[in-house]
């Protein structure tokens, strides 16, 4: 495939999602694109979306607009952010370079995934320091302490901590194609990656991905992706509070006593989501969710939301119903996977383009005047806050 000619093929994410599924060894495109159980819930968080309408206004200028967001007392040059994404490099080799590059030229922030192919410290140098640390808690907590230590030290302003994984839900289409980390390879591997040569010689070149912050650390050595987090509570919240002295987001929260009990433990933002359909999968969608939680916390505390956004209209519509900043995450796979760094250039632009466009329609200057007025009369009766 000419690649001068890939990214000009790109006109939408699900362009990107097409051409990324024939790039890509079918194995690490499930990876990215797959969901728990049946999968439905990952389509019905855009669909949910979707089907909140804006209400258009006219005869208002709107040539001067700004969707510059100040959140956490950081101001960036979009209302979203690059969601945290374990192995990025298993969808096209130096992909976690490409995501710094273009955060940092993006003024957005990325969340480095503890699972992530490369170190926090080299990714907060890659990405100039415009970047937050999410992590898990596993059996051992000496090691998320071990890495806020790390975070603190390499000067990480912002850590995630999510909460919505104590174990992991089946994820069918992982186990059909024996998707493991570190890899097992079998025939059906080998045929796959054999068949895509452009990623496998990238691969080898590259170096085969490993999850960083493990083979960096002076305690744990090894990553079990099925490892269960189930000890995850309360307390465990309350010892990351007391050791993190930069802003704590707590990421995965859909219920909203959930939220309140979490604002009274003194973190600084929630993020609203359900992990992309990749957990529960009968659980309610996120955008669903996100009303009530603002409602349940009042209009100033911070929250961010992911799940389901597509582009730039997604964003508004979340911000309409209660976010203050949103988090991407597959369409900027999709992107890569399509088309590399050129890729995942495209879809950053039209997520933006689209943004920008959408505030205008609504009849808006700046996107800090997004509020729940842009959201059609019948759809913010369902989900009023």
């Amino acid at each position: 495939m000419n690649n001068n000619l890939t990214s000009k093929k790109i006109h939408s994410v699900e362009d990107a999602r097409s051409l990324a599924k024939k790039r890509m060894p079918k194995m690490m495109f499930d990876f990215v694109d797959g969901a728990s159980g049946d999968e439905k819930l990952c389509e019905s968080n855009s669909k949910a979306l979707d089907q909140i309408r804006l209400q258009p206004r006219v005869l208002r200028n709107i040539e001067k607009r700004k969707i510059k967001k100040n959140f956490l007392g950081s101001e960036y040059d979009q209302p979203f952010g690059f969601a945290p994404m374990g192995m990025c490099n298993l969808t096209w080799p130096g992909a976690d370079k490409m995501l710094a590059d273009e955060c940092r030229a993006n003024n957005i922030p990325m969340c480095v995934s503890m699972a992530s192919s490369t170190s926090l410290e080299k990714m907060y140098d890659l990405s100039q320091g415009n970047c937050w640390l999410q992590l898990y808690n596993f059996q051992d907590e000496e090691f998320l302490m071990e890495l806020l230590d790390r975070a603190h030290e390499k000067g990480y302003k912002v850590a995630i901590l999510t909460v919505d994984v104590p174990i992991q839900f089946r994820r069918a289409k992982d186990n059909k194609n024996g998707f493991t980390v570190p890899f097992n390879l079998g025939p059906k591997q080998f045929f796959d990656f054999a068949t895509h040569p452009l990623w496998s010689i990238g691969t080898l070149m590259y170096g085969i991905p490993k999850p960083m912050n493990y083979h960096t650390s002076k305690k744990v050595k090894k990553f079990v992706r099925s490892e269960s987090r189930g000890s995850t509570d309360w307390n465990t919240l309350k010892r990351v509070r007391e050791k993190w002295k930069g802003k704590l987001i707590i990421k995965g929260v859909m219920s909203p006593e959930d939220a309140t009990k979490i604002k009274d433990e003194g973190v600084d933002a929630i993020q609203v989501s359900n992990h992309g359909g990749r957990q529960l999968d009968s659980a309610t969608t996120s955008i669903e969710a996100l009303p009530l939680i603002r409602n349940a916390l009042g209009k100033d505390f911070p929250i961010i939301f992911d799940s389901g956004i597509r582009g730039g209209s997604d964003i508004v519509r979340a911000l309409g119903l209660g976010a203050d900043f949103t988090m991407v995450g597959r369409p900027l796979m999709y992107g890569i996977g399509a088309d590399g760094a050129k890729g995942l250039r495209r879809i950053v632009d039209i997520i933006k383009e689209e943004l920008s466009t959408t505030l205008g329609l609504v009849g808006l200057n700046d996107i800090k005047d997004v509020s729940s007025d842009i959201i059609a009369e019948r759809f913010i009766r369902e989900f009023k806050y």
